[in-house]
């Protein structure tokens, strides 16, 4: 299901972006030689296995699928593209072809990609908040604070704490804190402990620390008792009787109510036998004996949305295009401030993450909005990927049009041609280190 959803996410993505080239290009009677979701050739070897899962030729465009499943292009007519065919550089440019045409019509013909994801990505976001509104856990009304991970509490934070704000900007919503540091590179987080603020600095090691992190913790979650939603079958915890609605108070000797004070006493009895958990069942306190393997776990699932103050909101029409406009905004934002990251923080460029890191973020289980709500994010990024000025990308072309348009002097195709050389070798080794994440993982 994981895989299914990446492939139709990226599939939609690929498409949309294409067509927005295309759709210029015909606007302009510039000719289009071939639209493929796909390359049908072992991208870049523009001449190595050729050929398409699906074909079919209308007018003079050939419409098709390919077999190699990282991208999909338009041949545009005398355009230097993925293909890198140089043949285009021996002739005189003709009336249909790209080369031929004005400087801000080549270069709506390239901004169409990036426009047509910024588009479609907005336009995901509308239909999330009409169709299924928006839900957040409001970090400031959890009743019994956070629970930390490992390098929370490294930075000062404690189990119990009620964080109030980053530095003193409110926060919305306890799954983006994390984010919200890193990205803004943040400098301290108020807390609220025992009844008074607490001011707690951020050191840039913090911040590189979060982000090594990020993908294996939440860095901080609600804090919860620790109630028995399901119970594993077969499992020690079903051996020993558990119910569901058991609430666990005693790990042997060791008090316990919360989650993280849990976690902490059974990890003490692991690979222990008949260890005496002392549990609430309705009205009654009573013991079970239940073995404890070596993870130290014991085969049950722990109910914690009993105990989150879920914020739900709903939208109208109007109201779904204005919000859904704004988070574009602030996801378009984001990603600049993603892409400075990684020249500010100690080591972020190890948390940069390919189709593997992807396909880990995709829900194991169908999920339409989990989906939906990838792809708008996802649409956002490769617009703002696309628009970086690296020759080979849709940046590199819109670089060289606006110094024409700006300056007066064509530049040579020559120079477009071999500056694409450089930019795909540059792509090809970023490409290649993106998606060794799964070996840094």
């Amino acid at each position: 299901m994981q895989l299914l959803q990446l492939l139709l996410s990226l599939s939609i993505l690929v498409a949309i972006h294409e067509f927005g080239h295309f759709i210029f290009a015909k606007l302009f009677k510039v000719r289009v030689e071939k639209f493929y979701l796909f390359f049908d050739f072992l991208f870049p070897f523009a001449n190595l296995a050729n050929f398409s899962l699906f074909k079919k030729k209308v007018g003079e465009t050939e419409y098709g699928i390919g077999w190699f499943p990282l991208g999909g292009y338009v041949q545009i007519t005398g355009m230097v593209d993925e293909q890198m065919d140089k043949s285009v550089l021996q002739t005189e440019p003709q009336p249909w072809e790209f080369r031929s045409k004005p400087a801000w019509q080549r270069l709506l013909i390239m901004l169409g990609g990036i426009l047509m994801n910024v588009i479609l990505g907005v336009v995901i976001y509308w239909m999330i908040l009409l169709v299924w509104g928006k839900e957040y856990i409001p970090a400031n009304e959890l009743k019994y604070g956070i629970q930390c991970d490992s390098v929370a509490l490294s930075m000062g934070l404690k189990n119990g704490d009620q964080i109030i704000s980053i530095d003193n900007k409110p926060v919305e919503s306890i799954e983006k804190i994390a984010l919200k540091i890193v990205i803004n590179q943040a400098k301290s987080i108020q807390v609220k402990r025992n009844g008074q603020i607490i001011n707690i600095p951020i050191t840039e090691q913090n911040l590189s620390d979060i982000l090594a992190n990020v993908k294996n913790s939440m860095f901080v979650m609600p804090r919860t008792p620790v109630e028995v939603d399901s119970i594993i079958p077969h499992s020690y915890a079903d051996d020993a009787g558990l119910r569901k609605g058991d609430i666990i108070i005693q790990v042997d000797t060791i008090p316990v109510f919360f989650f993280d004070e849990y976690q902490s006493a059974v990890l003490k009895y692991k690979g222990k036998e008949k260890v005496p958990f002392k549990i609430l069942r309705n009205n009654d306190t009573i013991v079970v004996h239940a073995n404890v393997s070596l993870q130290g776990t014991l085969g049950f699932v722990r109910n914690v949305e009993k105990y989150l103050p879920i914020k739900k909101e709903t939208y109208s029409l109007s109201q779904a295009i204005k919000q859904g406009t704004k988070n574009a905004w602030e996801n378009i934002v984001m990603q600049v401030k993603q892409f400075s990251v990684l020249f500010k923080v100690k080591n972020a460029h190890k948390q940069v993450g390919g189709f593997y890191s992807m396909y880990k973020a995709m829900p194991e289980k169908w999920d339409w909005r989990a989906f939906w709500s990838f792809t708008a994010f996802l649409s956002l990024v490769l617009a703002f990927m696309n628009f970086l000025p690296i020759p080979m990308l849709d940046g590199g072309y819109i670089l060289f049009t606006l110094f024409e348009m700006i300056t007066g002097i064509k530049v040579p195709d020559k120079v477009i041609y071999y500056a694409n050389q450089v930019g795909l070798f540059i792509l090809l080794a970023l490409m290649i280190w993106a998606n060794t994440d799964w070996l840094r993982n």
